[in-house]
């Protein structure tokens, strides 16, 4: 194409964008204005004694246009919905879009990149195209695609299209749109160290997630420090309407607030989808940029209405342990978990395909993404949020830790049974000042090997450190301390309430902490503890999170294979072979493909 046709194509598509982004703010104009509307009469008239109660009940382009935007548009076989980032978050290693929909597990998808100065047609000429990392169910309802950080000199504001497509002129006039300041973030997209990343509701409170807040670890403060905000659009427009609330807890990373008095004094469930971030009272600085909207648990997979809690439930945050989660789940169900919550720390090793296999063959999993790098013990505060309204007894331990009920010495039933861990805990359930059991961990070694175990990790390793070392709990949800504070081993408790400890001679969690190198290197790439230091960075080395006499390179010692060896240790070894290999074919549960394991029953 010559300069002059260039330059005629330019003013063409220039005219049509004008046009274009004309109707754009046009469209969003009305739909604010509509929406911020129904809100004032809510919070206004939304009163016990207001006979006109406006229902409100907002999550973004979803209640827009419905039909476009659920999974049963795409089985009527037309054209894929459209897709609509709903907010962008930089994150350490990555950028990532939050979509307002969900998309088709599969669906491959490129980010576009635009350059941060230029018009229109400019930013249609220069912009780059790069093929997404992955793409997720987030949420429910929601997606999300992480995208490669953006170059230099390129806006962080991306935006997407399925691979092969052409980028419409929606997403790219939108974001010629951002950069006038009319969108998401533009150049403000908000940096991971400085954002509000969840709020999930918890009766007529919201508690809040928020990188930022440069608390100290391991305690609360005074929550009269913060105040949250609602809005039913980005917290950046001079146009938004803003609703202001009080802060009743905080710690760590979590502020809880009371919702806006309306909401409160009708239907708190109506809070869900609405936008939310926090402020310091005594600093000038402006609040927290925010991603969150407002997450309501109960309105997610809940039990129905009349039906019992389950007695004993466990959660777990992972990343890329797909090949272990069968053992860990297959053998704490036989011992009595009937719930499991996954949140999963953006694995890339197909662990939905492990969660459905384990839900074909009767295991209630839900495997739950957490974007979110560094923020366990929020991810934590979350989880007990949710199995509050499912679960009597919650437990918070990893894949790699295993509870055993050793062999009573003299007793005439010498193994314990099934559901014996259920048993254990349902014992405290009916007391009046225990809300947490706690049990002692053993750290074993590579107990001699080069290659993991393919029996599994309770059958493989079998040689541990002599000492205990820490502890994991299971505890009451719903007698936790409301600033959900805990140091992921444990939570801070109601006042008036207590921990048990659990004997050793009753039951002890087997930690394979230090296995085969090559599985061992792994934890070299992350650390999902907020307040644990990564394994690269040269501090606290005699701390008990990192491996004795191992320094901050992932390089293999020569003597790994025979270390933190001091005890033999075969106890659930022999346990786990003798209760659950096949008869005939010596196999392990955990060994066995779904569909064997169906012909089996």
């Amino acid at each position: 194409m010559d300069s002059d046709q260039r330059r005629k194509w330019k003013r063409v598509n220039n005219s049509g964008g004008k046009i274009a982004l004309k109707l754009i703010l046009s469209f969003r104009s009305l739909t604010l204005g509509i929406t911020s509307f129904l809100f004032i009469l809510f919070y206004f008239y939304g009163s016990d004694r207001s006979p006109f109660r406006p229902v409100l009940r907002v999550s973004g382009f979803t209640r827009v246009f419905p039909n476009l935007l659920t999974d049963d548009y795409f089985s009527g076989g037309g054209k894929p919905p459209p897709l609509v980032i709903e907010s962008r978050v930089l994150l350490p290693d990555h950028l990532l879009l939050v979509l307002s929909n969900r998309v088709q597990r599969g669906e491959s998808f490129e980010c576009v990149y635009y350059p941060q100065l230029g018009d229109a047609a400019d930013v249609l000429d220069e912009m780059l195209v790069k093929l997404a990392i992955s793409a997720d169910d987030y949420q429910e309802s929601k997606s999300i695609v992480r995208c490669e950080l953006p170059p230099v000199n390129f806006s962080a504001a991306a935006d997407l299209r399925r691979t092969g497509g052409e980028v419409v002129e929606g997403n790219w006039m939108r974001s010629a749109v951002n950069q006038t300041a009319d969108d998401d973030n533009a150049d403000s997209v908000p940096d991971w160290g400085m954002v509000v990343y969840e709020a999930i509701l918890d009766s007529n409170t919201v508690v809040v997630l928020a990188k930022g807040l440069n608390l100290k670890p391991h305690r609360d403060v005074n929550p009269a420090e913060f105040r949250c905000h609602f809005s039913l659009s980005h917290f950046n427009k001079q146009d938004s309407f803003i609703f202001t609330t009080e802060a009743t807890a905080a710690a760590q990373e979590v502020v809880r607030c009371l919702l806006p008095r309306s909401i409160r004094n009708n239907n708190t469930e109506l809070a869900e989808g609405i936008r939310v971030t926090v402020s310091r009272v005594a600093t000038a600085s402006p609040a927290l940029p925010s991603v969150a909207k407002v997450y309501n648990p109960k309105s997610h997979g809940m039990r129905g209405e009349g039906e019992a809690k389950y007695e004993l439930c466990a959660c777990t945050m992972l990343w890329n342990q797909a090949a272990v989660l069968k053992e860990w789940v297959m053998y704490h169900s036989w011992l009595g978990v009937e719930r499991w919550f996954i949140y999963d720390n953006n694995s890339d090793d197909g662990l939905q395909d492990v969660a459905d296999e384990l839900n074909n063959q009767n295991h209630n999993v839900t495997r739950h993404v957490w974007p979110w790098v560094k923020a366990q013990e929020a991810g934590f505060s979350h989880c007990a949020l949710r199995a509050k309204y499912e679960c009597k007894w919650v437990g918070f331990f990893d894949v790699d830790e295993f509870f055993y009920l050793p062999r009573h010495r003299g007793s005439q039933n010498s193994l314990p049974g099934q559901n014996s861990l259920r048993a254990l805990v349902s014992n405290y359930t009916d007391s009046p000042t225990i809300a947490e059991v706690r049990t002692m961990c053993h750290s074993f070694g590579p107990s001699g090997l080069t290659a993991p175990p393919k029996q599994g990790v309770t059958v493989g390793y079998t040689c541990r450190v002599q000492a205990p070392e820490r502890h994991k709990s299971f505890v009451r949800p719903d007698l936790l301390d409301v600033t959900l504070l805990n140091i992921v081993h444990h939570f801070k408790l109601r006042e008036g309430y207590r921990t048990t400890n659990v004997a050793e001679t009753t039951a002890v969690i087997n930690h394979y902490k230090y296995q085969v190198w090559d599985t061992f290197k792994a934890k070299f790439f992350r650390r999902v503890s907020t307040y644990v230091t990564n394994w690269q960075d040269d501090q606290n080395k005699g701390s008990k999170d990192r491996a004795p006499g191992l320094g901050t390179e992932a390089v293999e010692p020569p003597d790994w294979r025979l270390r933190f060896c001091e005890v033999w240790d075969t106890g659930l070894k022999d346990f786990v072979l003798d209760t659950f290999a096949d008869v005939a074919t010596g196999l392990l549960p955990w060994e066995r493909s779904s569909s064997s394991a169906a012909s089996a029953r």
